[in-house]
């Protein structure tokens, strides 16, 4: 190499590092607040959280449900490489915090009805599966466990509405095959052991075509105990 490049390179190095250093002091500095760190939380739910089949919307869940399950994917009880990175080393306060400032948020617009192709056989099995239950087989109703209307039960039970029909199936896999799990008692690997395939595809298909309604809530506590032996509160 020449003096020349030698003396071009030097000074094309200098003006990168001059201009970085430029760059650094301009910049306005970042807030440490929960609602900028919890922005990472945005890539795969979205700001806007617009319901991808398989990252489903978190804002308005209860708390407790979320603390459950930011604690389930920390101890490996729910596996999803993403999840257990980002909060494998986060202690219960902190996840609590998160799962109250996204539990908080009631502020996004309802989510509209799937179009879901199934067969309109298929979507009444999956209403009287959801609104009745089977009780011979010892299945009970979704509304018996997460509210008359489906919006969830305060302090840990979700909603089920606007849920896509790709991720009701999905965790019910997980739950079948062990790869989903809670703290006991495990509710809902008591639950999918007891349903088909064809019913968990018609309790899936009919409630991913249910909309979600403006301004919902989770309901009140279930005074009255679940109808099903498996406690109270399911992760």
């Amino acid at each position: 190499m020449s003096n020349f490049h030698r003396i071009a390179a030097r000074a094309g190095c200098a003006l990168l590092l001059a201009g970085a250093t430029l760059g650094a002091r301009a910049a306005a500095p970042v807030p440490d607040t929960l609602a900028q760190r919890v922005l990472a939380c945005a890539s795969c739910h979205s700001l806007k959280e617009r319901n991808d089949q398989f990252f489903p919307r978190i804002s308005g869940k209860p708390a407790g449900y979320l603390f459950n399950q930011l604690r389930n994917f920390r101890d490996g009880r729910r596996t999803y490489p993403m999840m257990g990175y980002m909060v494998e080393h986060m202690p219960d306060a902190y996840l609590r915090e998160i799962a109250e400032y996204f539990a908080a948020d009631h502020s996004l617009a309802p989510l509209p009805a799937q179009n879901v192709d199934a067969a309109p056989e298929l979507l009444a099995r999956g209403r009287v599966l959801a609104t009745l239950g089977e009780p011979a087989r010892k299945v009970p109703a979704c509304i018996a466990c997460h509210g008359e209307q489906l919006t969830g039960v305060l302090p840990a039970i979700p909603g089920l509405l606007g849920l896509p029909r790709d991720y009701i199936n999905a965790q019910f896999g997980a739950w079948r095959n062990q790869v989903r799990q809670a703290g006991a008692p495990d509710c809902m690997a008591e639950v999918a052991t007891r349903l088909s395939a064809a019913d968990v595809n018609a309790v899936s298909s009919w409630l991913a075509s249910q909309p979600s309604v403006a301004g919902a809530r989770p309901a009140p506590s279930i005074a009255r105990p679940l109808p099903i032996h498996c406690g109270s509160s399911p992760d």
